[in-house]
């Protein structure tokens, strides 16, 4: 008779569509460790169908659209921060796209998010960055930078899209036509995925920041007008990465 141990092993080394036979191999054992074991893996298996359904249920603006052909998902971070770039990403996923666990990137943990980022990179159709730093925000004011990362992110796709699915805005001097989706991030993949590489780019952007200006804390505070940055930018003036409009107040 196998341990529980080995149970588990089994468990673990068998694929998914493997763990119907081992239901049936070891439903009949009356161990109670063995019984907890299987109710984890069924709970396990339910979450995972729920997630199926769940993902699919956001790819509702991916089919009305797929007919026109490539269809792209567009997002931004970064326009609220006091310090940094903002950064918009252009995605355009296959068709049979079966990446789980898309979602507006402020939902998922920074390692749920580090593992999607891989992921999207690995099985886009293409991937378009925009980056637009500080001066350039001063200068334009930020939605105006924020339009031009945007139509950075698709200039750089290596395929062009035939249409744009857009978290909430219309971009300007863009030929494409476009769909604005509020909170689109919550409701497209195509922008979920947009949503959680631009994150990843701009917190990997300034966690590089920090060791060269670590007095403000931009590994932990991204940018963002914590307390503490606050404090910092008060004690010690602004860095060359600071948004001179973004800190009137606070200088």
């Amino acid at each position: 008779m196998s341990s529980i141990g080995e149970i588990k092993g089994e468990f673990e080394n068998a694929s998914r569509q493997e763990w119907p036979a081992l239901y049936e191999k070891y439903g009949s054992d009356s161990r109670s460790g063995v019984q907890k074991l299987l109710e984890q893996y069924h709970k396990k298996e339910a979450a995972y169908q729920a997630e199926l359904v769940r993902t699919e249920s956001l790819k509702v603006y991916e089919h009305k659209y797929e007919h026109l052909g490539y269809v792209c998902g567009i997002d931004e971070v970064g326009r609220g921060p006091l310090a940094g770039p903002v950064v918009a990403c252009a995605v355009i996923l296959p068709k049979d796209c079966q990446i789980l666990y898309l979602n507006d990137s402020k939902q998922l943990s920074a390692k749920k998010r580090e593992a999607l980022y891989q992921q999207i990179l690995d099985q886009a159709v293409a991937v378009g960055l925009g980056i637009v730093g500080p001066a350039r925000i001063d200068e334009i004011n930020i939605l105006q930078a924020t339009y031009e990362a945007m139509r950075q992110a698709i200039s750089k796709l290596s395929v062009k899209p035939q249409i744009l699915l857009n978290d909430a805005v219309r971009i300007p001097g863009v030929e494409i036509p476009q769909v604005s989706i509020i909170k689109g991030d919550a409701k497209s993949v195509s922008i979920a995925a947009a949503s959680i590489v631009a994150k990843v780019t701009r917190d990997r952007m300034m966690e590089e920041y920090d060791p060269v200006m670590p007095e403000y804390g931009f590994a932990s505070n991204k940018g963002y007008g914590s307390q503490a940055h606050i404090q910092a930018l008060e004690k010690y003036g602004p860095s060359p990465i600071h948004r001179a409009t973004f800190i009137k107040n606070f200088i």
